[in-house]
């Protein structure tokens, strides 16, 4: 069913109800009509005769019937119900007549007590003291009511009135009644077509709000337009507090599905990284286990007994546990870090001082490798920052550089100032590293170059302690690919900001 004939409908219903309404009660008129009217008239007419004998009987009784006093209630009895009334004693003396043709009167009611009236005539009511007829003057086409009798002094009494074409009547009433009817009719269309609109457009209306409700569209409100509420403005009323609450509720509903998304992708990590760790420690330690273990039996079982070859042996054991001690301290110190274990003491110090001395540090470690430090920086450089901390990414910067170094093996450390804080760059010659790798060298145990990696002993720990120094200062770290070589950058504050 189409859009038009749903909202339409409501419209149908209430016209076909008011109009089957109102031609129903015409229908009802013209059944009474036809059926009651005229029945209901002679009844009245029968009434009214029946007052009047009564008036003049009481009259009769109280001996005034005669006199002039009630020649003014007799005129009225005989006007009101248009009656014509005939009195006549015993001695056949008229006492009192409306008509001016009293002889015809007369022998009409001889007749109707002798019997010989000569039309026809039903009896409507019969006592011991009057008879009501009704009769039809066929000569005529003409009917009439008529009460004859006895009153209680003894003179007869003739009451006639005509009854009019009641037939004729119902018909003119009934005609009438058809044609108020149609305009009643078409009146009660009109006015049900004005004030069904009145209440099928905001339902309409209301009708729309609810559809785009169920496309998950809250924008629409309702407005009433009327100057007093009515119950149509308080389900709209309601409709809106309904479509605001249905927003803020799916709204609430979606942000904590996103964060029930979030949460299981954090924890899918969470599972990955843990198993990748276990993983890479497992796989670190395993070649230093394997070493220790196979030397510590080759002296257990005295393969070589000269002192020389037990002295290499245990500096074989030596180095590996050291090297695996390393590596735990290493990831001690980067849980620390990442757990929020590790306190970040802030102190003000001359990073150019720092630099230098992990530089002598490794003076060594260059020579050997015949690398040339081309860049260092000279003026002092005052920074805030916990100090043993910006040691260690120092240290592992350098250290970085010191075995990736290639080509014209040269390092290069650069101090940049900014506003409010300095980048410290350290720099060697030698291959970039992939575009691809740069986000991947901050996690823990990823190694761009695994043979070279193992062929210095690195754990791809270092990195992963730099990001979470940074981290814990809040500043940012980073690696720029050059043309000739790779420069690893990070950046401290120069004033305290609290």
């Amino acid at each position: 069913m189409s859009k038009e004939k749903k909202t339409g409908s409501l419209t149908r219903q209430m016209i076909g109800v008011i109009v089957g309404l109102v031609a129903g009660t015409v229908v009802l008129c013209w059944f009474l009509n036809t059926v009651f009217l005229e029945r209901y008239y002679v009844m009245n007419k029968v009434d009214s005769l029946l007052d009047g004998f009564l008036v003049i009987d009481e009259a009769s009784d109280l001996g005034i019937l005669e006199s002039d006093s009630f020649d003014v209630d007799f005129e009225n009895l005989c006007a009101n119900g248009n009656v014509t009334i005939m009195i006549i004693n015993s001695s056949h003396r008229i006492v009192r007549s409306s008509v001016s043709d009293s002889q015809r009167m007369l022998i009409e009611l001889v007749e109707l007590i002798l019997g010989e009236y000569k039309s026809d005539v039903s009896v409507l009511s019969e006592t011991d003291r009057y008879v009501i007829q009704r009769q039809t003057d066929v000569r005529l086409d003409s009917e009439y009511l008529i009460l004859y009798g006895t009153l209680s002094n003894g003179n007869l009494i003739l009451m006639r009135t005509a009854l009019e074409s009641i037939h004729e009547s119902v018909t003119i009433s009934n005609r009438f009644l058809f044609y108020i009817g149609a305009v009643a009719i078409a009146i009660s269309t009109l006015i049900t077509v004005i004030v069904s609109g009145s209440l099928t457009n905001p339902l309409r209306e209301l009708t729309d709000i609810s559809k785009r409700m169920t496309e998950l569209d809250f924008e629409a409100r309702y407005v009433p337009k009327r100057g007093r509420r009515n119950e149509i403005d308080e389900l709209g009323e309601h409709m809106n507090g309904l479509s605001m609450t249905l927003e803020k509720t799916i709204s609430e509903l979606k942000s904590a599905n996103n964060q029930l998304l979030i949460d299981i992708e954090q924890k899918t990590q969470i599972d990955a990284m843990r198993r990748e760790f276990l993983s890479n420690v497992s796989h670190e330690l395993k070649t230093p286990l394997a070493l220790v273990q196979g030397y510590a039996e080759g002296l257990k079982e005295c393969i070589n007994e000269d002192a020389e070859s037990r002295d290499f042996y245990c500096e074989v054991i030596m180095d590996e546990t050291d090297k695996m001690n390393r590596m735990v301290k290493k990831l001690l110190t980067l849980n620390q870090l990442e757990s929020g274990g590790e306190t970040v003491t802030m102190e003000r110090f001359n990073l150019t001082e720092l630099i230098c001395s992990v530089l002598h540090s490794a003076e060594i470690l260059l020579s050997q490798r015949e690398i040339r430090v081309t860049e260092c920086p000279a003026e002092p450089v005052y920074v805030w920052a916990d100090e043993f901390m910006v040691e260690e990414v120092v240290t592992n910067y350098l250290s970085n550089a010191i075995h990736y170094a290639a080509g014209a093996k040269e390092i290069a450390i650069r101090c940049c100032s900014k506003e409010g804080c300095v980048r410290v760059g350290v720099f060697n010659t030698g291959s970039p590293i992939p575009p691809e790798e740069t986000d991947k060298i901050w996690t823990k145990f990823y190694k761009v170059d695994k043979a070279r990696t193992r062929e210095y002993e690195g754990s791809g720990i270092g990195l992963s302690i730099v990001k979470a120094v940074m981290e814990s200062h809040h500043r940012e770290c980073g690696v720029i690919n050059h043309e000739h070589g790779v420069e690893f950058w990070f950046e401290l504050d120069t004033e305290n900001y609290g």
